[in-house]
């Protein structure tokens, strides 16, 4: 019997530590929100379309993976999830989010995954992501993003994949994704990305897998791409790409995959992946290539993939056949012509079946390719629709009604383009006059390049009947004035990018041709002052740039003709105090570039005219070394973003009233953290912002943060023991919902 009275004091044992255990267990088994199912086992909650307007208050502690997902939460508010401190996985999608407040996530230590796709999001705040130092997957894709702001994903650090397509990204801006130091996929397709910043990638040292295909690149961003060191794969396709070549400087030594289909290509340099030498497969499908040359550098290339290409088989193709064949490079694509080998196979010809006019072996009826570099002569409807054929030195593609001359060594313009040609790349050749007419028949015409032509005159008439024109592209080239009758015949020109040339004046007068003028680019140039009635003629203006030009003075009501202007950039010039009279009669102006100028000091109400719209203001690298107490007056809750980094101000009065800021950057400035920086110290004290302020004085302090450097302090007149006074702002900072509330929950910036 002694085995069996074993076996029952056992049970008893147990019973006994069981007992105590018991009711708390039951207790978090049965806590759980009334529309939401849990399974405690797994740790898994699930409140998926429930209507919910707030993210349920009791849910278990324990809980592992959350699923919110067909909500209607519409605000994540700060510190929405504290209580969940070992959620490992988020979903919210589908949920109507439109803000994310700073610090919404803050106690979420382990997060792998948040996702946040298919929401109406259109910004994120500086700091609407800490507290996710954990997390290894971010979705963002199908929202209405318009902008990433530098620092947005700086807490980032362990996060491997970040997914923004579906997005309306137009601009990457430089160190967009600083502090991603563990992404190795960053999706960006499906936006309207044009533009990416030279260094927009940098700060990605373990990128290997860059998708941008789906947007609207016209020319290859080389300077931008190259950032990223570490790429293996690169997506490019279905961007209007019409040419590349060595000089687009595509630079990637690790580079694997190489995506450029179903784009516009008619025509690849001969080492456009000369710096790409361990690239392995190039898909160009769909591309609108009759041939290309033997590609120089990429030496471990294998696969070369060619379908959907109008191939012209014949004579001039020999050296890419032969190259293939040499190099050990499978291909795929089938001929278009001549007739006598349309459909075959290009991987099962021969460099002798490649066969032209007059040669020995030449058939009596082989046809004649349309042009040294263009493809095969279009269908008849086309011909009748499209109107004149291609000059034969271009490159016309009949579906994309694109036409490229480019880096043709050509001296004049040439003529007898295809009627609907939509985009017309004439870009390094060498024109040194555009003549009247010179673009005859083109009234589709939306999109001229003439970069790089050593242009130094548009004659009276050049853009006759241009009557579709929205964008002009005269950079680079050598250009000091323009006249009206030069411009007329272009009535809808939105777009005129003049950087790069020799001008001395804003083209004033030369702008009332242009009614209908909505961006104007005169960035490096020899512009020395602004004065009345250069801008007479831009009403409709609403981006200046003047970047990089010699500019000292500003006259009052050189400006005022543009009373749509919302972006004015003067940064780089030699201005030495702020042109505020200048400022008067620009109620609409949202961001002001003043950076790189001699400054030095900033006057009381020196923002006063604008500061009703102002939103943006850059004042960094400006020699500041004082700025006075009233200097932001007048600016109120509209300025969002304030740039003050690497002047040389020691201390800084406390901005109070700027109660709506969701950036400020103080880095770089050698701030003294004596009793005079003390209001500056409780206002950050306050703040809920990162604005990197560090002592540079006294050696005590030097390299601490201001925000924290409470020792220095105590010492001072004035200063309360605890907890440092709060103000208006630090209310705002902290409460963040409310400003976006009366801000209408959104932060765009520009048109």
């Amino acid at each position: 019997m002694e085995g069996p009275q074993i076996i029952t004091r056992i049970f008893l044992l147990l019973l006994l530590f069981m007992l105590p255990l018991g009711p708390a267990w039951h207790a978090a088994a049965q806590r759980c929100p009334q529309t939401c199912v849990c399974d405690n086992s797994r740790r898994h909650v699930i409140c998926r379309h429930q209507n919910l307007t707030e993210v349920p208050n009791n849910i278990p502690e324990l809980t592992q993976r959350l699923d919110l997902q067909g909500n209607m939460l519409k605000v994540i508010p700060p510190a929405a999830f504290q209580d969940l401190p070992h959620l490992t996985h988020l979903n919210l999608q589908h949920c109507q989010v439109e803000l994310v407040a700073e610090g919404a996530f803050r106690g979420l230590g382990r997060l792998l995954l948040l996702n946040l796709a298919a929401n109406r999001l259109s910004t994120l705040p500086q700091e609407a992501l800490d507290g996710l130092r954990s997390l290894r997957r971010l979705e963002l894709e199908r929202n209405t993003l318009e902008e990433l702001r530098p620092g947005t994903f700086g807490a980032l650090g362990s996060l491997a994949t970040l997914n923004l397509a579906h997005n309306a990204l137009v601009y990457l801006p430089a160190m967009a994704f600083q502090g991603l130091l563990r992404t190795r996929w960053l999706q960006l397709s499906h936006n309207a990305l044009s533009v990416l910043a030279p260094e927009a990638l940098a700060g990605l040292p373990a990128l290997r897998r860059l998708s941008l295909q789906h947007n609207e690149l016209q020319a290859l961003p080389g300077a931008a791409l190259s950032q990223a060191r570490s790429l293996a794969r690169l997506e490019l396709g279905h961007n209007p790409l019409t040419y590349t070549g060595e000089e687009d400087g595509l630079t990637l030594a690790g580079l694997r995959e190489l995506a450029l289909d179903h784009g516009a290509l008619q025509a690849l340099g001969p080492r456009a992946f000369a710096h790409c030498p361990r690239l392995h497969t190039l898909d160009l499908r769909g591309n609108q290539l009759s041939t290309l040359p033997p590609l120089q550098g990429p030496g471990q290339l294998r696969r070369l993939r060619l379908q959907g290409n109008p191939l012209w088989c014949a004579c001039h193709a020999r050296p890419l056949l032969e190259w293939l064949v040499r190099a050990r490079v499978r291909s795929d694509g089938a001929c278009r012509g001549p007739r006598r080998l349309r459909g075959e196979a290009l991987d099962a010809l021969r460099p002798s079946d490649l066969r032209c006019p007059g040669d020995p072996a030449g058939d009596e009826d082989e046809e004649l390719p349309p042009g040294p570099r263009a493809p095969p002569r279009r269908p008849e409807h086309e011909e009748t629709t499209g109107g004149t054929p291609c000059p034969p030195t271009c490159v016309c593609g009949g579906e994309t009604r694109h036409s490229a001359c480019d880096g043709r060594g050509l001296q004049a313009v040439p003529r007898a383009f295809p009627n609907d040609t939509v985009l017309l790349d004439l870009r390094r050749n060498h024109f040194p006059s555009v003549p009247r007419a010179a673009f005859p028949g083109l009234r589709h015409l939306v999109s001229l390049h003439l970069q790089h032509c050593g242009i130094a005159e548009l004659e009276p008439g050049a853009l006759a009947g241009l009557d579709s024109l929205v964008y002009l592209y005269l950079s680079d080239n050598q250009l000091s004035g323009l006249s009206a009758a030069a411009l007329e015949g272009a009535p809808q020109l939105g777009y005129l990018y003049l950087e790069h040339n020799r001008f001395l004046r804003v083209p004033g007068p030369a702008l009332r041709a242009l009614p209908s003028l909505f961006s104007l680019h005169l960035q490096d140039n020899a512009v020395d002052r602004l004065a009345p009635g250069d801008l007479s003629g831009a009403r409709a203006l609403r981006c200046l740039y003047l970047s990089g030009n010699h500019i000292s003075q500003v006259s009052p009501g050189a400006l005022g003709a543009a009373r749509e202007l919302e972006k004015l950039y003067l940064d780089r010039n030699q201005l030495r105090e702020v042109p505020t009279s200048a400022l008067e009669g620009l109620p609409a102006l949202k961001e002001l570039q003043l950076s790189g100028n001699p400054l030095r000091a900033l006057q009381d109400g020196a923002f006063q005219p604008v500061g009703r719209s102002l939103q943006q203001l850059f004042l960094n690298n400006s020699g500041l070394e004082q700025i006075s107490p009233g200097a932001f007056s007048g600016l109120g809750t509209g300025l969002r973003n304030l740039h003050l980094q690497k002047n040389q101000l020691q201390s800084l009065p406390a901005p109070l009233w700027l109660s709506g800021l969701e950036l400020l950057d103080l880095s770089g400035n050698p701030f003294h953290c004596g009793c005079q920086l003390l209001p500056l110290h409780r206002w950050l004290t306050g703040l809920n912002l990162r604005v990197g302020a560090t002592c540079a004085t006294p050696p005590s302090v030097r390299g601490q943060k201001v925000k924290v450097a409470t020792a220095i302090f105590e010492a001072c007149p004035g200063w309360t023991a605890g907890k440092a006074k709060r103000t208006p702002t630090s209310r705002v900072s902290a409460g963040r919902s409310t400003t976006h509330r009366r801000h209408g929950g959104t932060d765009k910036v520009g048109p």
